[in-house]
């Protein structure tokens, strides 16, 4: 008995320690390389050299290829029932499997981090979207160095990765030439980023960075970002499977669609002429019909009525039916195109010699459609964050030139309301699944046999990341880089995966939600829910939590939230809203905060900046593409603009100083030796200041001057300009941007890159003259 013991014991030690072979190690990064064997005074004398090895992925890992799409609703593309067409995602739909529970927090950056690092939102600090930061724990949109992202494991574990799209996860008060780049993709954990550091870009004029470094504006006329994205992706990982076929990839493609700008070439929006003129209610319950076709909802789902602030399609009048129908054509256009230039990547994966053992994650939607359009559609979305209705007359003026390059332009909320079929609201709504429920679609040949399949379990954001472990045989790292690492919050689905688990128990059983106090909590089948603000409304003063209305929902046979049970289980609802309580505060929730379109402004809300408390910044030539929150503050108050030049004659082109571009800002230019003011409202207006005379050759001290007539945001004020102390042209602003110039675009000295200010020159605009440098200074 004592042998048997005795090798009992002896057995389950080398099982243990064969079990602890195949983990990852628990701390990253490993230990230093120490040689192992006996060292002599010589080399002749000591055991033969040994290398450190290059860490080697686990034995079978698969490649990743990870997608998501931006602002997408549940019925928006065509392999959920929309009417958007998505052949990409129909292919691997039929290939894999689709979840029709996946779940996201309704806003951008939120989801973004939570996909990355597999911890909530709040916990990862991320509560809104960068530009909204504030100095809570949850709030600072710092991503903390205790929340490790999947790509700095996945790197650390022998895998290369990539990031290829957006980025809206660093601080903006990072993203400067200036750094820090700790927080930059390159810094998170990926090898190589290529992309754009902001919440939405212009499709046709993007400012994009490779690495840490500015890419060049193409010279392609026919140049399209999401292609330019797609054709990046495919180079790398070619690249990659060329020089290291066995080392197995991690690519996280983000394109900036179906975000706004709603832009597009014209032979794709020619393709949808007509298709959506029957208007928004008739294309919930085309969809809707579509979704229980295809069964992606029960056959017993209900559609969601509209909500009574939405007016129906019926009570337009034929110029608005017009311009509403084109709005969405645009719109379709751009998602078609997005799905196409995903298939190209798709496609050049699936050439590759082990596709096979390739899982590919497609998510439809870091949140549900936007509404962030308004009521009557927008030429400007920066329009609506700087608190600002617009009117569907402007809009109907330029039907034509909608998906260009001279306009940021946006659809209407009803639009977005319809694209979230059959759910209630929309994006921001963290309280219903119209904002937070997207397709989720998974292929992966080598595992997935379930051709065709769908699961139904809750699922939600975070739980990528501890899946994505689980099929790699990563473990979580308890310790990365020196920081004590969170617990992750998510649940591994890879049981999801055999054809054996269609109606196996689903794992993730609580999940909060908030966003802009926008309040949700599942437990086990019960969804509480609690509206704050209609999300086509930016203006949000005046609040009483304690007094927000909470609905009920047993989600388990009320798959669309139509039924609300309130009134009937008051306990089952007062249980639930005492337990998001217990989450918000497990997860840094609080404090509640429902302000709206004041917290896009940096300088009031005191977040970190390179500029503050700066009175007068000068600028040298070839200061380009600095980022908005990098730039001078030059809202709401008095300023001065002092460039010294040399004009070579009076003849002189190009852009001395610019702030912004297409949504908004300033640029001050010569053109054919006119000095040129333009002042960008938001794209609305462009009141344009300009000297009578063309300036003459010599040095020249040109100044353009705004007084400000205070009494708040948004005020106006006095233009005067001078050439070596001469007045040559005045005016008034009868109004100024109050929050923000842009979202993304900053300054530029003696060029323009990034969209126009105006679309009286051709970019870069680069000035011919020499600069001796610029000077802002803030009164």
């Amino acid at each position: 008995m004592r042998k048997i013991a005795t090798l009992l014991i002896h057995f389950l030690a080398v099982s243990i320690v064969l079990i602890a072979q195949d983990k990852t190690p628990a701390v990253l990064p490993r230990p230093d390389f120490h040689f192992p064997g006996n060292i002599g005074r010589t080399y002749v004398e000591s055991d033969p050299a040994q290398f450190p090895q290059m860490v080697k992925a686990p034995k079978g890992a698969p490649n990743i290829l990870l997608i998501l799409i931006d602002d997408a609703g549940f019925g928006q593309f065509s392999t959920f029932g929309g009417g958007v067409p998505s052949p990409t995602m129909d292919k691997l739909a039929a290939d894999g499997l689709r979840f029709n529970c996946f779940h996201t927090t309704a806003l951008c950056s939120p989801t973004r981090a939570a996909l990355i690092t597999g911890r909530n939102h709040h916990s990862a600090a991320f509560a809104g979207i960068t530009e909204l930061a504030t100095g809570y724990d949850g709030y600072t949109c710092i991503l903390p160095k205790s929340c490790g992202t999947v790509g700095e494991v996945l790197r650390q574990n022998g895998y290369a990765t990539a990031w290829v799209g957006k980025n809206h996860n660093t601080p903006p008060w990072e993203l400067s030439q200036a750094g820090p780049f700790d927080r930059w993709a390159n810094g998170l954990g990926f090898d190589y980023f290529y992309g754009f550091n902001a919440g939405d870009m212009n499709h046709w004029n993007p400012i994009l960075f490779e690495n840490h470094n500015l890419v060049p504006a193409s010279k392609d006329s026919n140049y399209y970002l999401t292609t330019d994205l797609a054709d990046h992706a495919i180079s790398w990982v070619r690249e990659m499977k060329s020089i290291a076929p066995d080392k197995p990839f991690f690519l996280y493609v983000a394109p900036g669609a179906t975000h706004a700008p709603h832009q597009v070439p014209k032979e794709w929006i020619d393709k949808y002429k007509g298709k959506f003129d029957g208007g928004w209610d008739a294309y919930r319950e085309e969809t809707y019909e579509r979704q229980k076709k295809l069964g992606v909802i029960p056959p017993d789902t209900k559609l969601t009525p509209r909500p009574a602030s939405l007016p129906a399609w019926s009570s337009l009048n034929a110029d608005q039916k017009r311009l509403y129908a084109r709005m969405m054509e645009v719109f379709c256009a751009y998602g078609a195109e997005c799905d196409y230039e995903m298939g190209r990547i798709v496609d050049a994966i699936k050439q590759l010699p082990d596709a096979d053992n390739t899982m590919i994650i497609y998510i439809a939607g870091d949140n549900g459609s936007s509404a962030e359009g308004g009521l009557e559609g927008s030429l400007n979305e920066n329009i609506f964050f700087n608190g600002f209705p617009e009117k569907w007359q402007d809009n109907l003026k330029v039907i034509d030139e909608l998906g260009g390059p001279k306009h940021f332009n946006h659809f209407t909320s009803e639009w977005a309301w319809a694209m979230d079929a059959p759910f209630q609201w929309t994006k921001q709504v963290a309280s219903h699944f119209g904002g937070t429920r997207n397709p989720l679609i998974i292929d992966w040949p080598a595992k997935i046999k379930d051709k065709g399949g769908l699961r139904d379990q809750f699922l939600h954001v975070i739980d990528i990341v501890p899946t994505i472990y689980e099929v790699c045989g990563i473990t979580a790292p308890v310790e990365l880089n020196g920081a004590q690492q969170k617990p992750i919050e998510g649940t591994s689905f890879a049981y999801t995966f055999p054809k054996d688990s269609i109606k196996a128990k689903g794992r993730h059983e609580t999940q909060y939600f908030e966003m802009a106090v926008n309040r949700g909590i599942y437990s086990n089948g019960w969804m509480a829910s609690a509206l704050s603000f209609e999300p086509w409304n930016p203006n949000r003063e005046s609040f009483d939590p304690d007094k927000q209305k909470w609905e009920l929902y047993n989600v388990e046979n009320d798959f669309s939230q139509a039924n609300d049970l309130a009134a009937k289980y008051p306990e089952k609802l007062r249980q639930l809203q005492d337990l998001w309580w217990v989450e918000a505060a497990k997860y840094n929730v609080l404090p509640l905060d429902w302000r709206g379109t004041v917290r896009m402004n940096a300088e009031l809300m005191g977040r970190p900046s390179l500029i503050r408390g700066r009175k007068s910044i000068t600028y040298y030539p070839g200061t380009i593409g600095v980022p908005d929150a990098a730039s001078p503050p030059m809202l709401n108050k008095s300023w001065t603009i002092t460039a010294d030049i040399e004009v070579p004659d009076n003849n002189a082109n190009g852009m001395i100083i610019t702030h912004g571009g297409l949504e908004g800002g300033y640029g001050l230019y010569l053109r054919d030796g006119i000095a040129t003011f333009v002042y960008n409202y938001l794209g609305i207006d462009r009141p344009t200041f300009v000297s009578k005379e063309a300036l003459p050759k010599g040095k020249m001290k040109l100044v353009v001057r705004f007084d400000y007539d205070g009494g708040g945001l948004g005020k106006g004020g006095s233009i005067t300009m001078t050439a070596n102390g001469k007045e040559i042209a005045k005016g008034r602003l009868e109004k100024t941007v109050p929050i923000q110039f842009t979202i993304a675009e900053g300054v530029d000295v003696g060029q323009d890159v990034g969209s126009p200010i105006d679309f009286t020159y051709k970019m870069p605009f680069a000035y011919t003259g020499k600069i001796e440098k610029v000077t802002v200074d803030l009164k």
